[in-house]
C-alpha cells in the first residue's frame, strides 16, 4: 500500500530521528512529507517505530493511505521530482 506519511515534531533532535527513519522506508518529497510504499507487516513495525520517538502530548503523525487510482490525480505544481517511490530500480 501507498502511503503519504506527515508529521508535525517540536523538537528537533526528535524530528530529525523520526526523518532519518522514515528515509529507510521511503522517499521524502516535503520537508515533513514523506512517500512510502509499506505491506501490512512493515506498516505495523514502522508504527512501532514511530510511537517510540514520539511525544503523544507534543508531535503528531499522519499516515493517509492512496490508492492507485488518488495517486493518478495528484497534481504537483513547481520542481518536478524524477522518480516516484516505486518506479523500478536497478542496482549494479
Amino acid at each position: 500500500m501507498f502511503y503519504l506519511i506527515c508529521y508535525d515534531i517540536v523538537e528537533d533532535n526528535r524530528r530529525n530521528r523520526v526523518a532519518k527513519l522514515l528515509e529507510t522506508y521511503g522517499m521524502r518529497v516535503q520537508k515533513s512529507v514523506f512517500e512510502v510504499v509499506l505491506d501490512d507487516n512493515q506498516y505495523e513495525q514502522l508504527q512501532k517505530r514511530l510511537l517510540k520517538l514520539l511525544n503523544k502530548r507534543q508531535d503528531q503523525l499522519r499516515f493517509y493511505p492512496l490508492s492507485a487510482h488518488c495517486r493518478q490525480k495528484v497534481q504537483i505544481l513547481g520542481i518536478q521530482p524524477t522518480f516516484a517511490i516505486d518506479d523500478p530500480v536497478i542496482i549494479a
